[in-house]
C-alpha cells in the first residue's frame, strides 16, 4: 500500500496536487492539501514532483 504525507507547515494550499494527480487523491480542506482518496494512487509521484514547496512525500 501507498502512503502519502503531506507536511501541512510546507504546504500552501496552491492546489498544484489537486490539479497534476491523475486519479483525484486530494483535496483541499481548510485551506491546505489532504489525501483523502489515498487507495487510489498509483505511485506516480507526480504530486510530490510538482509541488512547488516540497511539502508531499509518497512511501511505497
Amino acid at each position: 500500500m501507498v502512503e502519502v504525507k503531506v507536511d501541512v507547515d510546507k504546504c500552501t494550499g496552491c492546489g498544484t496536487c489537486v490539479d497534476v494527480c491523475p486519479v483525484g487523491v486530494f483535496e483541499l480542506v481548510e485551506g491546505k492539501s489532504s489525501p483523502v482518496n489515498m487507495d487510489e494512487c498509483l505511485a506516480c509521484h507526480t504530486c510530490e514532483s510538482q509541488c512547488p514547496e516540497s511539502a508531499i512525500e509518497v512511501i511505497e
